[in-house]
């Protein structure tokens, strides 16, 4: 039989990491994401309408 522990540990901390963050934890990530990618694109559309000036 093979051993699956090391499989499940893994599952578990990652589960414990949830239950710690929560709901609040993953919207904020998530908008937070979200923001960096406007930052990303919008900032790459200023300094490209800068360059072709």
């Amino acid at each position: 039989m093979k051993n699956q522990h090391p499989r499940d540990d893994k599952n578990s901390k990652m589960k414990m990491w949830f239950k710690r963050v929560g709901i609040g934890g993953l919207i904020f990530f998530t908008l937070k994401g979200i923001a960096w990618l406007f930052v990303f694109y919008y900032g790459a559309e200023m300094f490209h309408d800068c360059a072709g000036k």
